[in-house]
């Protein structure tokens, strides 16, 4: 099983000059609601997490649309994989690629966050560990107090790295410290 998830994080093009009076750099917090893109400083960040492996998948997008998020998805995933998903239109057509399809509707007025379909007390579709993980991820990012939506999938490949590592080992630092010392 893996759950699939979009979020669009606030990135402008903080450290480029604004050569054009016309155009001045937007003002501190985008506020602006709904789906974001890579056009209004709002780039979709797609996310993936394997339920069983903990391992994620992460990749900044220009637009959260299908013709995006699905080739995403099918590339990180194997065939006849369970996806849990919100009611985000982009995923409906993923059962035409192998690939089955549950989702939770986080709409107003039908808010539900998990749902038990087989009856066995445990609600296992739900899509809560992907949303967890953008916690970290926006806890990640804050400490640099802005990020450039150029450099972004910079960030985003270093936080995926640094989550998916799970185990600092005496091999790995090993590795680290003698790759460094070549490089000098």
């Amino acid at each position: 099983m893996v759950e699939a998830d979009e979020r669009y994080q606030n990135a402008g093009e903080k450290g480029r000059p604004h050569p054009d009076p016309a155009d001045p750099p937007r003002r501190r917090a985008n506020k602006q609601r709904g789906h974001g893109t890579f056009d209004n400083d709002r780039p979709p960040i797609a996310g993936l997490v394997g339920r069983g492996s903990g391992q994620i998948r992460l990749r900044v997008l220009l637009h959260s649309d299908r013709k995006e998020l699905e080739p995403f998805v099918v590339d990180k995933t194997v065939v006849a994989v369970t996806v849990h998903t919100d009611e985000w239109k982009a995923y409906d057509h993923l059962p035409a690629t192998g690939r089955a399809r549950k989702a939770v509707c986080h709409a107003p007025g039908k808010r539900e966050w998990a749902r038990d379909d087989d009856g066995d007390g445990i609600r296992e579709v739900h899509c809560n560990t992907m949303e967890g993980i953008w916690t970290g991820l926006r806890n990640f990012l804050r400490g640099f107090r802005g990020v450039s939506k150029h450099f972004l999938a910079s960030y985003v490949a270093v936080f995926e790295w640094a989550y998916n590592l799970k185990c600092l080992t005496a091999e790995f630092v090993q590795a680290m410290v003698l790759r460094t010392l070549k490089a000098t």
